[in-house]
């Protein structure tokens, strides 16, 4: 497991805030494996923190629903499944729409300027890994988070931030790499913006749909090419 040192002691927030967010990005982009067991000894030792600061964040984590806790296994990092996958997407496609009609509606007009400068940004982060891949950091770096703050609908952000938020990155991090999506899902980004400015409610819904489903499709195809070798390689 890779140390984090350097990345804990430059940050300024509380430490178990510090050792959370570290343990939710290693989870979301895969470097502690899904279904691998926590050894909490080997946490705390890799991590230089205390037993009892590593058990907050696991229990943070705990709430996010990236780990589970069971009398028999310990606690592990929740596997990943296909029919979770097709789930988690079809909420996400009704939610992701919703938040985008309401987002047309509500986004002020500076919000939406600093929309086309994130996917200004987003677009040289892909021309610098060669069209490889297309990785959001959370929160106000992400494009979709963006649209749903900018919904103004508190329960949807409610809904997200209670446990759905993080899963949708997990599985479309580790899902939906695919060498013909980062370009198009980022063309398919300056679409949604451009309906949210004219302030078309009704289409910004249908684009942001369509655009998830897209994704789902792309991931779809990637957990069977992933299935597909490993019984190649079984």
């Amino acid at each position: 497991m890779p140390s984090k040192f350097s990345d804990i002691s430059e940050s300024t927030a509380p430490l178990t805030d510090r050792i959370f967010d570290l343990l939710q990005d290693s989870i979301i982009k895969g470097d502690i494996p899904a279904g691998s067991k926590i050894s909490e000894p080997e946490l705390a030792k890799t991590y230089g923190v205390s037993r009892g600061t590593l058990r907050e964040a696991l229990s943070r984590l705990e709430e996010r629903r990236l780990i589970i806790r069971s009398p028999n296994h310990g606690v592990r990092v929740i596997s990943l499944t296909y029919e979770e996958l097709i789930e988690t997407y079809q909420i996400r496609e009704v939610l992701g729409g919703l938040g985008c009609s309401l987002a047309a509606q509500n986004m002020t007009n500076e919000e939406i300027a600093e929309l086309r400068r994130l996917l200004d940004e987003h677009e040289k982060s892909i021309n610098e890994d060669q069209g490889l891949s297309y990785y959001q950091e959370e929160g106000e770096f992400d494009f979709h988070y963006r649209i749903w703050q900018g919904s103004r609908n508190n329960k949807l952000l409610a809904i997200l931030d209670g446990g759905l938020y993080p899963l949708i990155r997990m599985y479309r991090y580790q899902f939906s790499t695919a060498s013909h999506r980062p370009y198009q899902a980022l063309k398919e980004h300056r679409r949604i913006v451009d309906a949210i400015e004219e302030r078309d409610a009704e289409v910004a819904d249908l684009l942001m749909r369509r655009h998830i489903r897209a994704a789902r499709i792309s991931a779809e195809e990637r957990h069977k090419s992933m299935m597909a070798k490993d019984e190649n390689n079984g």
